[in-house]
C-alpha cells in the first residue's frame, strides 16, 4: 500500500513530465481501437446490407458465382431461360418467384457522356425492378419505369451528380447503348456502402443487358409460411434439376460477406501493422522519460533505500507509476479510437461509401485490447528503468541528483549491438545473392530485423562518433553555441541513441520504401522501353472488358497503321507429362501482338505461336511439364471444344509485362469457341501510320468519347499512369507510418523537455556568467536538430539497405532496375532538421523563461 501511494503521488507530482508519454500510449491504443471499430462497423453493414436484399431463395444461372457476380468473359451476365421460373413456381412451398436482370459489367453515363459510377471502386449495377429490391428501396420521387424510355436510379447517385426527373442516361453494355430518361429517385432503407443502382423494366433490362428476352439472371423465390429456407431449397433444387445455382438467404448472404472480409481483413491487419510501429516507436519514448526521471530522482532514491526501502519496493513503485500511466493513457486512447473511427467512416462518406454512425461496432473485445495492449506495453517498456532503480544505493543520496553513472554505453550492450548489426547484415546479403525470390525473402525478413534491432542496440556507440560529425558540419558554423549543443547531444550517448532509434524506424521503412517503389517504377519503364512497339493502349481503368462496338470505332480511326485485339479466357490443360490443369489462363491475340510487345523466346519464334492450331508456353511452364517445340498439349476451352494445339515458341519467363502468358491467335480461339462465346477484349493496341502519331493520338480520344469507360494512353501516359498507382500507395502507405513519426517526434520534445529539466541548475549558471536566452534557445534547437538528423541518417541508411536487397529479390521476378530516389531521400533529411527544430519550441522557449537565480538554486 505505501508503494502505491509513493507511485501515486510521484505520479501526480511529476504529471507534467508524463504527459507526452501518455499522448504516445493514447495515439497507439487509438490506432488499434481506431481500426477494430472501423472494420468491425464495416462488417456490420455489409451484412445487415445481404441480409436485407437476399430472397428467401435465389436461383441463378450456370456460371454466376456464389456471391452472385455477373462479371463473364463476353461481358453478359450468366442466364438461365424463362422455363426455369415457371418450374420454380410449381416447387412445393413456394409463396411466389420472380425473375430479375441485372449486370456489373456496364457504364452508366449523363447526357454529357460523363462516368455515373462510383469514384470509390464499388459497383454499378443496371437491373430490372422487381419486389425483392422494392423491400429495400422507397421510391421517394417520381415513378418505377414501365417502358424501355424510362430508368430509375438512386437518390445518393442524383445527388452527387446532380441529376433530376426527365435527364437523359445512357446504359452501355457488351450489347450495346441504351438510353433512357430518369422516371423515378428510389431511396436505400439500408446502409449503402457506395454503390450506383440503375433500375429498368425487365423487358428492356433483358434486351439492354443480355441482348434477348426469356431470360433471367436470378429467380427470387418467397417462402410460403410455414416453410424454412432449407426445405424451400431442397423442393426448388429438386424441380429446377441440375445444372443451377439454388441458395439460401443466409447462403446468399454469407457469399457476399466472405467477398468482403478478405479486403477487410487485409486492410485490418495492415492498419494494424502499422498500430504496432507506433507502439514500437512509443517504447523508446516511455523508456527515454522513465530513464530520466529515474536519474533526476537518485538522490530521493537513495533517501529512500537508506529509510528502509527494499529494491523491490523501488523496483515496484516506478512500475506502479508505469501503470497508471499506461491506463491513463489507454483508457484516453479508447476513446479516441472511437472518435477516430467515426473519422474515418466520414473520410469514406466523401469518397463514396455512406456508412452510417447507426451501425457504430464496438465489440467488447475491443476496449479490453487497447487496454491490455497500452498497460503491457507501457510497463514493460518502464521495466529495465525500474531495474536500475532498483539498483540505487543509499549511498546515492549524498550524490547529486542525476549523476551520469551510465553514461556511456557498456561494452557488452556494444559487443551485442555489433553481432546483431553484423547477423543482419550477412542475412541481407545471403538474400541478395538467393536465387529465388520466396528463398530470399525468408532471408530479407530476418536481415530486416536483426539489423534494425542491432542499431538500436548500438546506438550509443554510433551516435558519438555521427553526432561529432554532424556537429562539426552543422552545428561548428553557430560558434559556441553550437558546441555546446553538440557536447549537450554528445553527455548520454544512451538517450541520444534511444531518442533517435524512435525516428531511426520510422524513417528506415519510408526510405526503404521509396527506394523499392522507384525501382519498380524504373524497371518497368525499362520494359516497356524495350518490349512495347504500339503507340497506343486502349482499356477500362475499372476492369471492364472493351465491348465490341468500341473495338469498331478504335478500327475505323484514321491515321492508325494497325490495331490488334488481346483477350484472355481459360481452358484445361492436358500436358505431355500426362498432367490436367484445370481453368488456366491462355491469351488470345492477333498475329500484330508479336510486333506490340516484342517478348523474348528462348526457342522459336513468337510469330509461329499465332500461326493456325499452334501456341506459345513460358521458360517455367515449359521445365515443369516437360515441354518442348512440337510438343503437343491438349486444350479444352472454357465454353468450347477441344484442341490440340503445337508448341511454336518457348518465351523467357525473365519478364514483367505478360509475365507467364500463354499466346494463341485469336483465330484458333474462334474456330474453337461459338461466336455468342468468344471472350471480349480486355485491351486493345493501335498503332499509328508513320508521321502520324500526334493526329491518330487525337482522333482515337475522340473516336472513344462515347465510351467514357475507356482511355486511350500512349506510351508516356500509361508510364505516368504507373507511375501514379505506385505513389499512391506509397502515400497510403507514408500517411499511415506518420503516426509512428508523429510519437517519435513526440519523443524528441519529451528529450529535450526532461533534459532541461535535468539540467536546470546548468542553465541557470549559463545563464548568469552571460549566455542570453536567444543563445540558450538557439542551443536547445541545435540539440534537437543534431539528435534528429542523427536519428534520419541512420534510418535512411539502413531503409536504403533494405531496400537496394529487396529490389535483388524483384530483379528475380523481371524488375531488374534499382533506382535510388535521391530527391526524395534529401527531402527526408532536410525535413528531419525542421522537425527537429519544431520538436524543439517548446522546451527551448520554457529555458529561456527561467528566472537565474531560482534555477541556480535548483538542487
Amino acid at each position: 500500500m505505501t508503494v502505491m501511494k509513493t507511485s501515486m503521488r510521484n505520479f501526480f507530482a511529476h504529471k507534467g513530465r508524463m504527459a507526452l508519454s501518455a499522448v504516445a500510449v493514447l495515439l497507439s491504443v487509438a490506432f488499434v481501437c481506431g481500426t477494430l471499430v472501423f472494420t468491425d462497423t464495416m462488417n456490420t453493414t455489409f451484412d445487415k446490407l445481404f441480409a436485407a436484399t437476399s430472397s428467401d431463395v435465389t436461383v441463378s444461372g450456370k456460371g454466376a458465382s456464389d456471391s452472385g457476380e455477373t462479371t463473364s468473359d463476353n461481358g453478359k451476365p450468366p442466364v438461365m431461360p424463362a422455363s426455369v421460373l415457371a418450374k420454380v413456381r410449381e416447387a412445393q412451398g413456394v409463396k411466389s418467384a420472380e425473375g430479375t436482370v441485372f449486370s456489373t459489367s456496364v457504364t452508366v453515363v449523363d447526357a454529357d457522356k460523363d462516368n455515373l459510377s462510383p469514384s470509390s471502386g464499388a459497383p454499378t449495377i443496371v437491373g430490372s425492378w422487381n419486389a425483392n429490391d422494392a423491400r429495400t428501396m422507397k421510391i421517394t420521387s417520381g415513378a418505377a419505369p414501365k417502358n424501355s424510355g424510362q430508368i430509375m436510379v438512386d437518390a445518393d447517385t442524383v445527388d452527387k451528380h446532380h441529376l433530376k426527373l426527365g435527364d437523359e442516361i445512357g446504359v452501355i453494355s457488351a450489347v450495346g447503348t441504351h438510353t433512357a430518361k430518369i422516371s423515378g429517385i428510389a431511396d436505400f432503407q439500408v446502409t449503402n456502402p457506395g454503390a450506383a443502382i440503375f433500375y429498368l423494366d425487365t423487358k428492356t433490362a433483358q434486351e439492354a443487358l443480355v441482348g434477348e428476352t426469356g431470360v433471367y439472371t436470378n429467380v427470387n423465390v418467397t417462402a410460403a409460411p410455414g416453410v424454412t429456407d432449407a426445405r424451400l431449397k431442397q423442393n426448388v433444387a429438386a424441380e429446377v434439376g441440375g445444372g443451377y445455382k439454388v441458395q439460401t438467404a443466409k447462403e446468399t448472404a454469407d457469399a457476399n460477406q466472405k467477398d468482403v472480409e478478405s479486403f477487410m481483413s487485409v486492410m485490418k491487419y495492415a492498419m494494424l501493422g502499422f498500430a504496432g510501429i507506433a507502439f514500437l516507436v512509443g517504447i523508446f519514448l516511455i523508456i527515454n522519460t522513465f530513464s530520466m526521471l529515474v536519474a533526476q530522482r537518485t538522490r530521493e532514491i537513495g533517501l529512500m533505500r537508506a529509510i528502509g526501502s527494499s529494491r523491490k519496493q523501488v523496483n515496484r513503485s516506478v512500475l506502479a507509476e508505469a501503470l497508471l500511466l499506461g491506463v491513463t493513457g489507454s483508457v484516453l486512447g479508447v476513446g479516441a479510437g472511437v472518435g477516430l473511427a467515426v473519422g474515418l467512416m466520414k473520410l469514406m462518406g466523401s469518397m463514396g461509401m455512406h456508412l452510417s454512425t447507426s451501425d457504430l461496432t464496438v465489440a467488447w473485445t475491443t476496449p479490453l485490447v487497447g487496454l491490455l495492449l497500452g498497460v503491457v506495453v507501457t510497463v514493460l517498456a518502464a521495466w529495465l528503468p525500474a531495474r536500475r532503480a532498483g539498483k540505487v544505493s543509499p549511498m546515492a543520496a549524498l550524490r547529486d541528483a542525476g549523476a551520469p553513472a551510465d553514461a556511456k554505453a557498456g561494452v557488452v550492450r556494444a559487443v551485442l549491438g555489433l553481432v546483431l548489426t553484423g547477423g543482419g547484415g550477412y542475412a541481407l546479403y545471403l538474400a541478395s545473392a538467393a536465387d529465388k525470390a520466396k528463398e530470399g525473402s525468408l532471408w530479407l525478413g530476418l536481415g530486416v530485423v536483426l539489423s534494425l534491432i542491432g542499431f538500436v542496440v548500438i546506438g550509443p556507440l554510433l551516435a558519438g562518433g555521427v553526432v561529432r560529425v554532424l556537429g562539426a558540419v552543422v552545428l561548428r558554423v553557430f560558434g559556441p553555441v553550437g558546441r555546446m549543443a553538440e557536447r549537450n547531444a554528445l553527455r548520454n550517448p544512451r538517450r541520444t541513441g534511444a531518442t533517435g532509434a524512435a525516428l531511426m524506424i520510422g524513417l528506415a521503412l519510408v526510405a526503404c520504401l521509396s527506394v523499392v517503389g522507384s525501382s519498380m517504377v524504373a524497371s518497368a519503364t525499362d520494359q516497356l522501353d524495350k518490349t512495347v512497339g504500339t503507340d497506343f493502349i486502349i482499356q477500362s481503368d475499372s476492369g471492364q472488358l472493351v465491348t465490341p462496338a468500341a473495338v469498331k470505332a478504335v478500327k475505323d480511326t484514321p491515321g492508325l497503321a494497325r490495331v490488334t485485339e488481346y483477350r484472355i479466357t481459360e481452358a484445361d490443360y492436358t500436358t505431355p507429362d500426362g498432367k490436367t490443369l484445370k481453368d488456366t489462363d491462355i491469351t488470345a491475340a492477333d498475329p500484330t501482338y508479336a510486333t506490340d510487345l516484342q517478348t523474348k523466346t528462348v526457342a522459336g519464334k513468337l510469330a509461329d505461336a499465332y500461326k493456325p492450331d499452334s501456341m506459345s508456353v513460358h521458360e517455367k511452364f515449359a521445365e515443369a511439364h516437360g515441354i518442348h517445340l512440337g510438343s503437343k498439349i491438349k486444350v479444352a476451352f472454357k465454353d468450347g471444344a477441344t484442341a490440340n494445339l503445337t508448341v511454336r515458341a518457348i518465351t523467357s519467363s525473365d519478364v514483367v509485362i505478360d509475365a507467364g502468358s500463354k499466346y494463341i491467335s485469336t483465330a484458333t480461339l474462334a474456330k474453337y469457341v461459338p461466336a455468342d462465346k468468344m471472350p471480349l477484349d480486355q485491351l486493345v493496341f493501335a498503332s499509328a501510320k508513320e508521321g502520324q502519331t500526334d493526329a491518330a493520338y487525337k482522333s482515337l480520344k475522340s473516336a472513344l468519347h462515347d465510351y467514357p469507360q475507356y482511355t486511350v494512353r500512349d506510351q508516356s501516359d500509361y508510364k505516368q499512369a504507373l507511375k501514379d498507382q505506385i505513389g499512391q500507395l506509397l502515400n497510403m502507405i507514408y500517411g499511415l507510418l506518420a503516426l509512428a513519426i508523429i510519437v517519435a517526434i513526440l519523443g524528441v520534445v519529451n528529450t529535450l523537455a526532461l533534459s532541461v529539466v535535468e539540467r536546470t541548475r546548468e542553465i541557470g549558471l549559463m545563464r548568469a556568467i552571460g549566455l542570453s536566452r536567444r543563445q540558450l534557445r538557439r542551443m536547445i534547437r541545435m540539440e534537437s536538430v543534431v539528435i534528429a538528423l542523427f536519428g534520419a541518417l541512420l534510418g535512411l541508411g539502413l531503409g536504403m539497405g533494405w531496400g537496394a536487397t529487396a529490389q535483388k529479390l524483384l530483379a528475380l521476378e523481371g524488375l531488374k532496375v534499382l533506382e535510388i530516389p535521391w530527391p526524395t531521400i534529401i527531402a527526408v533529411f532536410v525535413g528531419s532538421a525542421f522537425v527537429g527544430l519544431f520538436a524543439a519550441l517548446i522546451p527551448a522557449f520554457r529555458a529561456g523563461r527561467m528566472n537565474v537565480l531560482n534555477a541556480i538554486a535548483t538542487e
